[in-house]
């Protein structure tokens, strides 16, 4: 469970570092957003040096024709949306150098690049792009450097001296080291590049020609390196605190019950107490659970061995008194004619058959108390049939029944005729002549009471009926496994049976039993 719990918690730790790999969606959207930026501000610039060029004299010699586009006067707007992808786009080599000019630039241009200059200037320190104004040509007239040489060669500048928008990816040239986490990443080493036609009377007029470094997300990071830092550590102390929170609500409980489970298997019953930390609602009714269990097999173990006491004491009497007639009946078989008479000889064999029949009740008694305690508890009966069954087998027994006789209760007919003939042979047994029996609901139980007529239970007594071998007819065959019997058979069934009230001495004896009343549903079914 430790083992688990560390490696969620490492899992946890390892998310914000696996999302850096994911970054990269984000930097293709940076690419897709600085592109935007560029197509934007080139828009602007060409527009500008469009009716600029316009103004200049018809003579000025302007670049080579643009096909109309198709239904051009049913599309007012002709958008160019950013297009370039840094996971399948290539990255072009370093932007190609410029070179002399075959001819160079027409001065009305370069007059026009000159006043453009400042505007050119004043954009970039705002938007950090770098701008250059080329004729129609390819040469540089506005720009920082390269005044005069010609970009004719480049392939953007190439595609838009032909009347086509064109933007590329290419490597950066820089004078400075990245810093290591910002060095992991792609975008570090690209530069984007966009070539836009400047259009004047279907023929290009001139190109406007921008590049910039899209932002990165690394940057940002080693920028944010302090915040991030204290973002890690609280991090740390989250992953902390939810290790502490799991190994006090889940792994220290769980810890605490398997040394309980060692110690309780090892017969300590100081284990058998709640746990001192249960964590959670669900590992408090786990462990009261198992507790309750555990306390029900001790209970158990003990009722066994108090219970296998009993048995051997009720089996040593009558095994005893079996051999001790059966020794003295051979020593008189060994002694010949001098021994004891006939009417001796009957005497003791008389004493070895009811013994051994009280073994044979004691035998049946402990068989029927194991069905008992092991009964199937399905099947159902109303304790009106149960009466007819019981007037029917003891017919010597005035049995008189009202109250609630015909509800469903949850125990079938041949069980409960086992509890109430148990009952009824116990009451005839003690001088009764009657017995009546009396029903009413409670809820979801069938509470019966059977009083019956006979001699009663002495107060000496009353704590004792339901010990399994006590009984005060043990010389007339009494078990004492009777009333055990009864209350194992209703206790399977999910019943009890307690003694009533005491009327005092020779006013019989009352059995109150709850029995579990079968749902409307299933009664229904």
């Amino acid at each position: 469970m430790g083992l688990i719990v560390g490696l969620v918690i490492l899992t946890a730790l390892a998310l914000p570092l696996a999302g850096l790999f994911f970054f990269r969606i984000y930097e293709n959207q940076l690419i897709h957003q600085t592109e935007a930026d560029l197509i934007g501000q080139s828009a602007v610039l060409a527009t500008v040096m469009a009716r600029e060029i316009e103004a200049l004299p018809p003579a000025v010699p302007l670049g080579a024709a643009v096909p109309p586009a198709p239904a051009e006067a049913e599309m007012p707007y002709r958008p160019i949306l950013p297009a370039l992808d840094l996971a399948h786009d290539a990255i072009l080599g370093r932007r190609p150098a410029a070179e002399a000019a075959p001819v160079p630039a027409d001065p009305a241009f370069v007059a026009l690049g000159a006043r453009l200059a400042p505007d050119l200037a004043a954009t970039q320190k705002i938007t950090l792009a770098g701008f250059r104004l080329l004729d129609p040509r390819g040469v540089v007239i506005a720009g920082r450097e390269e005044l005069g040489l010609s970009l004719a060669h480049v392939e953007e500048v190439a595609a838009a001296l032909d009347g086509r928008f064109q933007a590329v990816m290419r490597l950066r040239v820089s004078k400075h080291e990245p810093p290591p986490l910002y060095s992991l990443s792609r975008g570090t080493s690209v530069r984007l590049f966009v070539a836009m036609p400047v259009i004047v009377n279907g023929r290009v007029a001139g190109v406007v020609y921008a590049s910039r470094t899209p932002s990165n997300v690394f940057k940002s990071l080693h920028d944010e390196r302090g915040k991030l830092a204290a973002a890690g550590l609280t991090i740390l102390a989250l992953a902390a605190l939810i290790g502490f929170i799991f190994q006090r609500t889940i792994t220290r409980p769980i810890r605490e019950l398997m040394l309980r489970t060692v110690a309780i298997g090892r017969g300590d019953r100081s284990a058998l107490t709640p746990l001192a930390h249960h964590g959670t609602a669900e590992f408090a009714a786990l462990s009261q659970g198992f507790l309750d269990t555990a306390h029900a097999l001790q209970d158990r173990s003990d009722f066994i061995t108090t219970f296998a006491a009993h048995v051997s004491h009720e089996l040593k009497s009558p095994l005893t008194a079996i051999k001790g007639a059966a020794e003295l009946l051979r020593d008189d078989l060994d002694a010949g004619s001098s021994g004891m008479d006939r009417a001796d000889q009957r005497r003791f064999l008389d004493h070895i058959i009811s013994d051994t029949g009280r073994l044979t009740a004691i035998v049946q008694r402990l068989r029927e108390l194991a069905r008992a305690e092991g009964v199937p508890i399905a099947g159902a009966t109303t304790l009106a049939a149960a009466v007819a069954d019981l007037r029917t087998a003891f017919a010597s027994l005035r049995i008189e029944a009202d109250g609630a006789l015909s509800e469903p209760i949850r125990i079938s007919p041949e069980n409960a005729r086992i509890v109430l003939s148990h009952l009824a042979d116990n009451a005839l047994r003690h001088g009764a002549r009657s017995l009546a029996v009396s029903a009413r609901q409670e809820r979801d139980r069938l509470h019966v009471s059977m009083r019956d007529d006979g001699t009663g239970i002495s107060a000496a007594n009353r704590a004792k009926v339901f010990d399994s071998f006590f009984t005060t007819r043990r010389d007339t065959g009494g078990t004492g496994m009777g009333l055990p019997i009864v209350r194992a058979m209703l206790e399977a069934h999910g019943g009890s049976i307690v003694l009533g009230d005491d009327d005092g001495a020779g006013n019989g004896a009352t059995f109150i039993l709850s029995i579990p009343l079968l749902p409307r549903d299933e009664h229904r079914a």
